[in-house]
């Protein structure tokens, strides 16, 4: 089964996303900052990232560059999730190295056909 870590400290997102994740088929596990993200990621090694932008310590932004830069973890697939969808935002999401860009609130079809995309190309 794969596994995807949602990053994300509002609790009726986390819920949502986690929700059509594990619709979708998916083992999920949480993270509310990101460092405890970061811990998560070192020990269950998650197949996708599911990552808001604006979190407590770290931004998104921030933590989706470390994991790109590290070759432990530079091949699993980040989206993404944020309130924050302007052009220059999914630019910037993508120049780090994120996979996708999904804008909040999340839309169930949308997750599940970007998941395809990432997880059987």
């Amino acid at each position: 089964m794969n596994t995807a870590l949602v990053v994300e400290d509002g609790l009726t997102d986390m819920e949502i996303i986690s929700r059509y994740l594990q619709q979708a088929g998916y083992y999920v596990i949480s993270a509310k900052s990101s460092e405890e993200a970061q811990d998560k990621i070192g020990v269950a090694k998650p197949d996708v990232i599911f990552l808001d932008v604006i979190l407590p310590g770290k931004s998104g932004y921030e933590i989706c560059r470390e994991l790109k830069s590290n070759p432990d973890t530079s091949q699993i697939p980040v989206v993404f999730c944020s309130t924050k969808n302007s052009d220059v935002d999914k630019i910037w999401g993508n120049m780090l190295g994120a996979e996708a860009y999904l804008s909040k609130p999340i839309n169930q079809e949308e997750l599940v056909v970007t998941l395809q995309r990432l997880i059987n190309h």
